[in-house]
């Protein structure tokens, strides 16, 4: 998208409002070309910035926040306020119109356009007002008392970029307010980062003229080498995830689905509760990993009918335990661990594995207790149909405060009112395959193990 991309806006379907937005950017930045004066610029230096700013414009660094990049463009953008001014850097950012990426419509470039521009002159702009000045050639000593005013245009330029974004994704309703703030930490240290290069740029060029467009290139495109690594080993950890969560479902036919609703009703609460986006990550892996120790236990005490005895009922209650033995070698999983090993810890200290009580038992399990117990109810089972969406939203509002976490639990009836939920339906499996399921699920509160286990 443009310098910063927070997130993919889909241009297509926008609500009118929206629509309408996107126009007024995009109107108020060629006005301000139109009415801004272009006598005393140097062409040849806006023709070698406005090339250095395609090369990088086309090639985005993806972030390992979901649908976050930013562009290393972003360097130039700032470079092109010191040497080229306000204006200059405004006609700079028009340029993304023609930008490499073949996935944007015309709107799109066309807001994209207006966002840099516009972040290009009020940068530009602050620059001049903070005592800095344009390059101007020959002229000596002239980064004496630029630093200053280039950290100022540089905060302007991230503030005005994320905001003109954040603004048509409020508007459109394609994000809530806490993801704008919390992506908008996240990726805000990056655009400041990429935007400190332009600094280097504009430093060098007094010495090497148009070659530090060259120069700058290598450092940028190994940065940008390396998030693609970061990326990529965040696709393969992903995989990893969702491999042992295939195991776990294939062990039993009749919960499929189950791990990733859970993630989702735990992603719904950390959103809820303001979770960093970093730990809402972790939490939605521990939802898809909660139940990995049913690999630990026998199959044939999952598939009995009607009431297990003690013995087997301590092979059920060990499966958190051996959940965390399975994964706990996987260093990306970090503080999911907890949630996996004492999602069946009650608050007033009657769960298992350990017994523990109120607070000791970690925030990642409190969470998921909600969550996997919402699930186990609303969703149905060869032996009987999903309870109702309010049938199970009295069950919890019964158990918080002994069971579960009264705060968490607002949190989630809270987003659930908001985002609603999808129950899931019994898919009998196809004829002919011989697949196992058991007859009773430690998650169902129709169960004898648990009068309303998690």
């Amino acid at each position: 998208m443009t310098t910063v991309v927070p997130w993919e806006v889909a241009m297509r379907g926008l609500p009118l409002a929206a629509r309408a937005y996107a126009g007024g950017v995009i109107a108020l930045a060629f006005g301000v070309i139109a009415t801004s004066s272009l006598t005393g610029l140097c062409w040849p230096r806006l023709a070698i910035l406005a090339a250095l700013f395609l090369v990088t414009e086309s090639s985005a660094a993806t972030l390992t926040i979901k649908r976050a990049r930013v562009s290393m463009s972003f360097s130039t953008g700032l470079a092109a306020v010191v040497l080229a001014g306000p204006v200059g850097a405004t006609l700079i950012g028009v340029t993304a119109m023609l930008t490499g990426r073949r996935d944007l419509g015309l709107i799109k470039r066309l807001f994209n356009a207006a966002q840099y521009a516009l972040s290009g002159y009020a940068a530009g702009a602050v620059f001049l007002c903070l005592g800095g000045h344009t390059y101007r050639w020959g002229e000596a000593d002239w980064t004496r008392h630029v630093l200053g005013p280039f950290v100022g245009a540089l905060i302007t330029f991230v503030t005005v970029n994320l905001a003109l974004m954040a603004a048509v994704l409020l508007i459109s309703r394609q994000a809530t307010w806490r993801e704008v703030l919390a992506t908008g930490r996240l990726v805000a240290p990056w655009c400041l980062a990429f935007g400190m290069i332009g600094l280097l740029i504009a430093g060098i060029w007094p010495t090497a003229g148009g070659l530090s467009a060259v120069l700058v290139l290598m450092p940028l495109f190994t940065a940008r080498w390396a998030f693609t690594q970061i990326a990529a080993q965040q696709r393969a950890q992903a995989a990893t995830v969702a491999a042992l969560c295939q195991a776990v479902e294939t062990k039993d036919y009749y919960t499929r689905g189950h791990s990733e609703r859970v993630a989702y009703g735990s992603v719904m609460i950390a959103r809820q509760i303001g979770m960093r986006t970093d730990r809402i990550d972790r939490i939605r892996y521990a939802g898809m990993l909660h139940d990995v120790g049913k690999l630990g236990v026998p199959t044939k005490v999952l598939q009995k009918p009607g009431q297990l005895t003690e013995e087997e009922f301590a092979a059920v209650q060990l499966h958190p335990m051996r959940g965390e033995e399975i994964v706990r070698g996987i260093d990306f999983l970090d503080e999911a661990l907890g949630g996996i090993m004492h999602h069946h810890e009650r608050l007033d200290g009657t769960g298992y594995p350990m017994g523990l009580v109120g607070e000791e038992i970690p925030e990642f399990a409190r969470i998921i207790a909600v969550a996997d117990t919402f699930d186990a109810m609303t969703s149905s089972r060869s032996y009987r149909p999903g309870l109702p969406i309010q049938t199970a939203i009295d069950e919890l509002r019964r158990g918080a405060g002994t069971q579960f976490d009264p705060v968490l639990v607002d949190a989630f009836l809270t987003a659930l009112d908001r985002q609603g939920w999808v129950k899931a339906e019994l898919v009998p499996p196809p004829e002919g395959d011989e697949v196992e399921t058991t007859q009773r699920d430690h998650d169902d509160p129709s169960t004898p193990i648990e009068l309303t286990g998690a």
